[in-house]
């Protein structure tokens, strides 16, 4: 799809506007309602394609302007999910939220992200990328009181967003992407049915696909969590055989200022790797120079025409000025490994 050498994109969130949400917050309510909502999310999207765009990011997605939350935003449109139930559970073994409860059989009612698929679509000629939660990840956000299993959950996701994936990809958008954080904490569960299902969520797809397996956001029990990893974050030595296997296309992961050692990138040979060369959880903007130095290191396990560079994960978060500035050094990154491979 891409002809062009180490072509950069982003995880996926990007900060919002100030006038659609509140800046600098992971989550924020919208501060628009009905046809506002509506038209401020398509003004918001269009100004964050023109950051990327202005930025030189070369396969450019949506910012996430139109979900609040990576995962809630799908499931609102599931029946079989009561809202108004809530219950406190342990999210990915780390904090503690307030969730809704599955009370009866889940399924896609109706489209979620396809009206805002086609909507980008329109305004841009790069190749575009969606992203969607993973079915683990999703179960990993709710209770369930109705199948009391998380493999039967997961499945019965997996089914509703293959039906989403495929309109969305009849939209016109180039990569799928499913968001998986829990893929580094749930090990034994990827390996027994995770992988399998996100099988299932990309059955019957043309489009390229992706997972997305970081270790989260910036925030601060994600932080904290990050501390008990010990010196060697080596989560994924134990899921990429299996995703090695699967028939996913491209694999997104942390690469940067964290302690992944870059030689588990060898483990997924032949896979296309999203390499995060700019961390979203602290406020300095890399250098171009730094951004180079990961796409070197991932360089040694990843042929060059199968590194795409992009970002550890969402940069919702952060203020629009670093979030630019750490696109421009992305960009500015690739360009200096760009000019080596060519030399």
């Amino acid at each position: 799809m891409m002809k062009k050498l180490l072509p950069t994109s982003t995880a996926g969130s990007l900060p919002k506007p100030s006038w659609l949400a509140e800046p600098e917050k992971l989550w924020s309510p919208w501060k628009l309602e009905g046809e506002d909502l509506v038209s401020g999310k398509q003004d918001a999207l269009r100004v964050t394609l023109q950051e990327q765009e202005n930025a030189g990011i070369d396969i450019v997605s949506d910012g996430e302007q139109t979900r609040q939350h990576f995962v809630t935003t799908f499931i609102e449109s599931l029946s079989g999910v009561d809202f108004d139930k809530r219950k406190t559970v342990r999210i990915r073994n780390r904090y503690d939220a307030s969730v809704p409860t599955v009370v009866g059989p889940v399924s896609r009612q109706k489209a979620v992200f396809v009206e805002d698929a086609k909507f980008l679509r329109k305004q841009t000629k790069q190749p575009i990328k969606w992203a969607l939660p993973g079915p683990m990840t999703m179960v990993d956000t709710l209770y369930d009181e109705h199948y009391k299993s998380r493999e039967k959950l997961a499945w019965e996701f997996a089914i509703a967003l293959n039906k989403e994936a495929k309109e969305l990809e009849a939209a016109g958008v180039d990569i799928i992407q499913f968001d998986e954080p829990a893929f580094n904490v749930f090990i034994d569960e990827v390996n027994e049915w995770g992988i399998k299902c996100l099988e299932r969520a990309i059955e019957g797809l043309k489009c390229e696909t992706a997972v997305h397996i970081c270790y989260g956001y910036g925030i601060q029990a994600n932080t904290d969590w990050k501390k008990t990893l010990g010196s060697e974050w080596r989560q994924y030595e134990e899921t990429f055989p299996s995703i090695r296997e699967s028939n996913i296309d491209i694999v997104s992961l942390e690469c940067h200022n964290g302690r992944v050692p870059v030689e588990v990138l060898e483990l997924i040979r032949g896979k296309k790797v999203m390499v995060g060369a700019i961390d979203v959880a602290n406020e300095t903007i890399e250098t171009p120079e730094e951004v180079a130095e990961t796409l070197r290191g991932a360089l040694k396990y990843v042929d060059a025409d199968k590194l795409y560079p992009c970002t550890n994960c969402g940069m919702a978060p952060l203020s629009r000025k670093i979030a630019r500035g750490k696109l421009e050094a992305l960009r500015a990154g690739a360009d200096i490994v760009r000019r080596e491979l060519a030399a």
